[in-house]
Formats: structure tokens, sequence, C-alpha cells
């Protein structure tokens, strides 16, 4: 089997991963948790909501104070951020992605390189869903920029993601050909098939064409047992702590058939509640988008300074 087809076919499930980790702050049960109506607990489920309804660029707009906002949005449309994409696992991989998927001849394609590598292979996909779940939990432990409580949490992740793909019929012919149908068919609806379409859609107009993708997504996840909108529709918060101006919030939510419990922290700016580890990554990529726009205005300026012979200040 060619290269290039193996490639395809990883990317596809690679996504149904990513599709799974994107949704990965869920719901548990019916009783409230402790200080559930406090206004750190609330603000995390509305995080949550924007997720279940596939509102992206509602959930984009509620992540961050509003003038970083704007400040993203002008950085994406110079090509300088794609923020809240960053915030995905395999991020860099989305563009190519959904260009593999947008391909006329995309189906055909991607069902000759399935039944080449995956149909009839349950027991090698059990067994690579094991390892990658083996692999994934040791690289969380001790690799990675996280706090403990993030270790703790993306272990539990992880293994449920993996004892769900040992027991989900990923080999199965006719559910690959309805996925391949269903993710195709989302794909081009986007028309975001290059990185060059992603800047030209600005980041608002991107995340809002991804919303029915993200859906096709879940359904697809679904059908092969993972039902994502059930986790997400059965997430609880509650309040652990407040301490002026920063709160740690509890989530448990069901995954897999398993219960994930984990803590986040959140962080207040002007009178609004923010997740402090989303705060965190706007605002690196903001910093980055800077430092890229003023290369980008040296570079320029640095002919012009030539051509005239003017010393540079």
């Amino acid at each position: 089997m060619p290269r290039r087809s193996r490639t395809r076919t990883c990317c596809l499930y690679l996504a149904l991963a990513a599709a799974a980790l994107l949704a990965a702050s869920c719901r548990h049960g019916t009783e409230e948790l402790p200080g559930a109506a406090s206004r750190p607990a609330t603000a995390v489920r509305q995080m949550v909501q924007y997720l279940q309804d596939d509102d992206l660029a509602g959930y984009a707009r509620a992540a961050v104070p509003p003038a970083q906002y704007a400040e993203l949005e002008t950085a994406w449309a110079q090509g300088h951020s794609r923020w809240p994409l960053t915030e995905l696992p395999l991020d860099d991989k989305l563009p190519v992605l959904l260009a593999i998927l947008s391909e006329k001849d995309a189906e055909t394609r991607l069902q000759r390189a399935f039944k080449a590598q995956i149909a009839g292979q349950a027991a090698a996909v059990r067994q690579a869903a094991h390892s990658l779940g083996l692999f994934g939990v040791q690289y969380i432990t001790y690799q990675g920029d996280y706090s403990d409580a993030e270790r703790a949490h993306y272990a539990q992740l992880v293994t449920a993601l993996s004892a769900w793909a040992q027991a989900a019929p990923l080999s199965d012919p006719k559910l690959a050909e309805s996925t391949i149908a269903t993710l195709t068919g989302a794909a081009r609806a986007t028309g975001l098939d290059s990185e060059d379409a992603f800047r030209q859609a600005g980041m608002t107009a991107s995340l809002q064409r991804l919303g029915p993708f993200a859906r096709a997504a879940k359904q697809v996840l679904a059908s092969y047992g993972l039902v994502l909108d059930d986790s997400l529709a059965q997430l609880r918060t509650g309040l652990v702590e407040e301490r002026g101006d920063e709160a740690t919030v509890r989530v448990q939510y069901p995954l897999a058939g398993e219960e994930l419990d984990l803590q986040v922290q959140v962080q207040r700016r002007e009178g609004r509640w923010y997740l402090a580890r989303t705060l965190a990554e706007a605002e690196a990529a903001l910093a980055a988008a800077r430092t890229a726009q003023a290369a980008t205005i040296e570079a320029t300026a640095e002919p012009a300074d030539s051509a005239t012979g003017a010393a540079k200040p």
C-alpha cells in the first residue's frame, strides 16, 4: 500500500480521536455538586454547553475577554495565529485532514485504504488501541507541560478512550463506508480545504463553518459507541474554592463507561470567569503573533532602508 494512502487512513482515524478529545470536558449523574450555582462553576458549564451545541465560535468568544478575542481575530487574518484550534490535539493537521477529506475522489481512496489496512483486522486494531493507550498514559505521566491534576485527568481520559477503542467496531466495513461518506461530505461543506482558505475566512467564520463538521464527527463517534453529547449533557460542576479573582472548580463526567473527576482553575477578568489554562494559551498565541508581526514589519522595512541608504533607528 502506498505511503500516501496509509497517511490518509491514519489522518482519518486520528481525526476521530481528536474529535473525542475536543469534547473532553463532560457531565455525570443528576445530583448537583456543592457550589454548582456559583459563578465560577456556572461559567465552566456554559463553556461545555457551547461544545455540546457545536458552537465553536460561541466557545471562542466566551473563552477570552472581548479585547483579546479581537486581537486574536486580527492575528488569525494575518496568518500568525490559529487559536483556538491550537487547543486541539493535532491542530496543525486539521487543514491537511480537511483537504484530504474534501478531494473529489476522497471516498474511493479512503475506502480502498480501509479495505487494504483495517477491514477484518479486528484483533490488530484492538491491540493497536491497547498499545496506544499504554503509550499515552506513560507520556502523560512523565512528559508534557501538565499540572498534577491535569496529568491525573488526562491519564483517566486516555485509559477510557483506549478501552472504548478496543471494544468499538472500528474494522467494520459497513460502518467505515458510512463514516467516510459523513466526514467527506461535512469536510467539503466547510470550504476550508487549505491553509489559505482558513486565513481568508477569518477566525469567526472558520469556527462557524467547523461547527457542522464537529457535529458530524460526534455523530460518527456515536455510531461506534462513543456518545459525546451524552457525556456533555451529564457533566456536573461545583465550587472547590474561591480566592478573590481565582477559583477552583470541580468537574465530573462519564465517558466510555468510566466516571472521570477533575479540578480546573478559573480566573476572573473584567467581571467574568475564564478557564485559566485557556487564557494562558491565548496569551501565548498572542505573544507569538506579536513577535511574528514585528518580524514581518522589520523585514519589510529593511529593503526600503537599504534602497534609500537611510540608517535604521
